[in-house]
């Protein structure tokens, strides 16, 4: 059993790349690896409890016919398999005031990324651009 780590920065909803990060997560998990996430930059709000679906209406559709999902969803599912650790950078949940989270994420700081990178099989830092 490998484990990862992941750093991510942006920001919920903004780009594919959080997705994809989490597509990583999960596939990881699936063939029993262990993985980490820290969170930071706009990242920190992926784990926010206040997130809600919302109805399209553009599609006309409701709440409840839309679906949408929430990025806190996905992180705690992540987070119910007791294979990912996630930890949000505390100097940039600070700036940004998003310090409403699921249960199972933490505060850390970026010394937690270098200490999880050193103890981690691999690394994989998930840029904005």
């Amino acid at each position: 059993m490998a484990t990862l780590t992941i750093a991510l920065m942006d920001s919920p909803y903004e780009s594919g790349t959080t997705t994809t990060a989490m597509r990583i997560a999960d596939a990881a998990v699936r063939k029993g690896h262990n993985v980490n996430v820290f969170a930071y930059e706009g990242a920190v709000s992926l784990t926010m409890r206040d997130q809600a679906p919302h109805p399209n209406p553009v599609k006309g559709t409701t709440v409840e016919e839309q679906d949408h999902p929430t990025t806190a969803n996905f992180v705690a599912g992540l987070l119910a398999t007791g294979k990912v650790d996630w930890i949000n950078c505390g100097m940039c949940v600070d700036e940004r005031g998003a310090g409403n989270w699921i249960d199972g994420a933490r505060r850390g700081a970026p010394g937690d990324l270098v200490a999880w990178s050193n103890e981690s099989d691999n690394t994989l830092i998930m840029g904005t651009r």
